[in-house]
């Protein structure tokens, strides 16, 4: 039996929520900004006392001076960490796109990794169980993108934590894009995949600990005993730069903050038949096939769309799409990242490509449906639509999504 909204928000724990909301008034200082770990070290792990802990994160999981947090907290006596659970790339992020590291011990402090990559539900809890755990913490930077692995992996670990009777904490990192607001279509639960497991926005516009609240309240059958140990002196209008941060690429193709900012557009294109540039240093912001010549990048300057320009390029990747072979297509140079919008950005990229070019091809899965969480894009693109029929469709879907979002941020 589902339960009721007020029953899952008593079993959440939010902290420390004082510290999250600076100071609405001009003439006062800025609260310093702080990490949810660094607020969890600075309490001496107080949430996790008395616990058996083991963590879920990757080469993101580090401190403003990378020292990794799992290294951090096995050489501190005030917590008990005994297991480290690894997600998609890997727990030390040594595997590409769509690999893990697999069950290892870690060489730097011996401690059992388990792999959690392609593995939920009750398969998962065993995991879990068999790992002699009671606390299970998520510290992972994410993108703000829902196709973006990461998201799933705390949604899946929530689940299968709360089937296995564990506790769950979340350490919260900034969403890189802003928090400002939701943006795009829509997940139908009928594309659900590991891509997209719940009907939220493609780029949702929260951090990893909003969403967890959001995922224990609306999604999960069974809601977790949650903790999220909230970041301090972070303002929803913040980007990645300004909270001193160092950037740990979250996975090999995701190098800057940079490339982050365009991701939750271009990303579409890993449903069609041109390169997104993996293989190159600019992944996300180079796009092109064989063919392909500066034609797409006039079409994209006369839309006049804010925030970008784009530049006229040819590339030759080292992998994936195009190995080897000198393509193509477009660069994105984002000159105002307040105005740039990602995902009117991608759809926008993805007409004009098929309007410019007649070799352009979906992927025969239909995986761009698995992206945009619908077949409504796909389908009007071929039908010809512009990018303001396409955008204008998933609206009203989008408003009620952030009508849902409101109730779970935590900060202004």
């Amino acid at each position: 039996m589902r339960l009721s909204r007020r029953t899952v928000l008593s079993a959440t724990t939010a902290l420390p929520l004082a510290a999250a909301r600076p100071a609405a008034a001009s003439g006062h200082r800025r609260v310093p900004f702080r990490t949810g770990f660094e607020n969890l070290a600075a309490t001496g792990y107080a949430a996790l006392r008395g616990r058996r802990v083991g963590i879920v994160t990757n080469p993101t999981g580090v401190t403003r001076d990378v020292r990794h947090i799992v290294d951090v907290m096995h050489a501190d006596g005030r917590v008990e960490l005994t297991a480290v659970f690894g997600p998609e790339h890997g727990f030390r992020g040594t595997a590409q796109a769509g690999g893990s590291e697999g069950r290892h011990d870690d060489p730097a402090t011996g401690l059992p990794v388990y792999d959690t990559y392609l593995t939920s539900g009750q398969r998962l809890a065993d995991v879990f169980t068999a790992s002699g755990v009671d606390t299970v913490v998520f510290d992972i930077q994410d993108v703000g993108a829902r196709f973006y692995t990461y998201v799933w992996t705390l949604y899946d670990c929530m689940e299968a934590a709360g089937l296995a009777g564990l506790s769950f904490v979340v350490l919260d990192r900034p969403n890189p894009l802003t928090g400002r607001a939701a943006q795009g279509p829509v997940l139908h639960k009928e594309f659900a995949t590991f891509v997209g497991r719940q009907p939220i926005a493609q780029a949702h516009g929260m951090t990893v600990a909003e969403l967890a609240r959001l995922f224990n309240a609306e999604f999960l059958a069974a809601p977790v005993p949650l903790t999220t140990v909230a970041m301090s002196g972070w303002r929803r209008s913040d980007f990645y730069d300004a909270t001193g941060l160092p950037w740990a690429p979250p996975s090999p193709n995701m190098p800057t903050p940079e490339t982050a900012l365009v991701y939750p557009g271009t990303c579409l294109f890993e449903g069609t038949n041109l390169s997104e540039g993996r293989g190159t240093t600019r992944p996300f912001e180079l796009l092109g096939a064989a063919g392909l010549d500066g034609r797409w990048a006039a079409a994209m300057g006369r839309l006049g769309l804010p925030g970008a320009h784009f530049r006229e390029a040819y590339f030759a990747p080292t992998f994936s799409k195009f190995q080897g072979q000198t393509v193509g297509g477009v660069q994105i140079h984002v000159q105002d990242r307040a105005a740039y919008d990602p995902v009117r950005t991608g759809i926008a990229l993805l007409v004009t490509a098929r309007r410019v070019w007649d070799g352009f091809a979906w992927r025969s899965d239909d995986w761009i449906d698995k992206l945009t969480g619908s077949a409504a894009v796909r389908t009007m693109i071929d039908a010809g639509a512009d990018t303001d029929d396409v955008v204008g469709a998933w609206q009203a879907e989008l408003a009620a999504f952030r009508r849902t979002r409101r109730e779970h941020l935590l900060y202004r």
